[in-house]
């Protein structure tokens, strides 16, 4: 019988007795408690690139919309030569888009799900309302269409080891 301080083990031993479990070398015994954890999934570089480019995007919205509501003179054109509404209305629409997309981005660079879909519809309303905002500043706007594609793109990309 084994006491709890010898235990059977070292019962075995002064008996001359061993089992299979104990003819295995320590180091084999333990392998199991040092196995190497799962790694973590890495974050596509796709994602890590469209995630940064929509947050800046979206910066470059709130500043647009904090120009369009204090200083519409800016501008190419007047109000009324604006294809729909009139630059105060632009003003809150960039900005409050603009919000949304730095917090899209931000959640894109912690690997958000959520804020994949959300960019990916943000990039593309992005895109549509600076062609409708063309007339007021062009170059702009059509530097900003393209940047929302390639923020599409981006994270449509699925992450590195995905299978479908």
């Amino acid at each position: 019988m084994s006491s709890p301080q010898t235990g059977p083990e070292s019962q075995a031993k002064a008996e001359g007795t061993t089992t299979p479990e104990q003819t295995t070398a320590p180091e084999q015994q333990k392998q199991w408690a040092m196995a190497p954890a799962q790694p973590a999934a890495a974050m596509s570089g796709w994602m890590a690139f469209a995630g940064s480019l929509i947050a800046m995007v979206g910066v470059f919205n709130i500043i647009g919309g904090i120009t369009a509501l204090f200083r519409p003179t800016y501008y190419l054109v007047g109000t009324a030569q604006l294809l729909v509404f009139d630059f105060n209305a632009w003003g809150w629409f960039w900005l409050g888009l603009g919000i949304l997309q730095v917090a899209a981005g931000v959640g894109c660079l912690y690997g958000q799900m959520w804020a994949r879909m959300t960019g990916i519809g943000l990039a593309a309303l992005s895109a549509i309302a600076h062609l409708a905002f063309l007339a007021a500043f062009p170059l702009w706007s059509l530097l900003v269409i393209a940047l929302s594609v390639l923020v599409i793109y981006g994270l449509m990309v699925p992450p590195r080891g995905a299978t479908a």
